[in-house]
């Protein structure tokens, strides 16, 4: 395994449940990405995504997505050395120019920072959709000039916000919905879904590893038949 992917949901659930606003469910959100992303590298992954922030979020309350940012801010400044500590890269998947003034700063603060770290490259998904991605694509292949007789599933690949890294093996997703909303659309052909009724803030190193483990128990078939298959 080299990718896994996670939709981190449930962070409003987890603050309502406490008769918590939702700022304090996003607050916990991130201690819990936080364990997260240093798990994943201490069990040896070399790409790990998190869906940060969809395009559809902008139709939250706009004081919500102002706080959303400033924990992000908040949140790279304060991580910033323990990801260059543990060589992680920082890459972001998405429109960045979106962004608010201070959030893009951060970002590329840190992207700089940790750009020769090579042990993990660590991919937010911010301000992402994945059909935009596609469309997004498909626009600059054909500012490109390449013709249509060279435009192969591989050419693509490298138009995408994940160029030259590996797709998904694994794709999680928290708090008991059963979808992709709309994420790493193309990536995801062959990834492994894991779904867990656990709510994000509640989601442990300890429920990572299990889901792990539920992976490598799988047998992946990318597309072919077997003599088990339902077909």
């Amino acid at each position: 395994m080299k990718h896994i992917a996670i939709i981190m949901d449930g962070n409003g659930r987890w603050a309502k449940s406490r008769g918590l606003p939702r700022s304090a469910g996003h607050k916990a959100g991130t201690e819990t990405a936080r364990q997260i992303v240093t798990t994943c590298r201490e069990i040896g992954l070399s790409h790990l995504t998190l869906y940060t922030f969809s395009k559809e979020n902008w139709t939250r309350p706009r004081e919500e997505v102002s706080f959303l940012f400033d924990l992000l801010r908040e949140f790279l400044t304060r991580e910033l050395p323990s990801l260059l500590e543990q060589s992680i890269r920082l890459r972001i998947l998405g429109d960045i120019a979106a962004l608010p003034m201070g959030a893009r700063q951060v970002l590329k603060h840190a992207m700089h920072k940790t750009s020769g770290c090579t042990a993990m490259t660590l991919n937010l998904a911010l301000n992402y959709s994945g059909r935009d991605e596609i469309v997004r694509a498909c626009r600059n292949m054909i500012a490109s000039g390449i013709s249509a007789e060279k435009i192969t599933e591989e050419s693509f690949k490298d138009y995408l916000y994940t160029a030259g890294q590996p797709d998904p093996d694994l794709i999680i997703r928290t708090s008991g919905e059963i979808r992709l909303s709309n994420y790493l659309l193309y990536q995801s052909a062959y990834s492994e879904l894991y779904f867990t009724d656990t709510l994000w803030p509640d989601f442990t190193p300890e429920h990572l590893r299990q889901a792990v483990t539920e992976f490598t128990q799988r047998n992946r078939r990318f597309g072919t038949t077997g003599e088990d298959s339902a077909s």
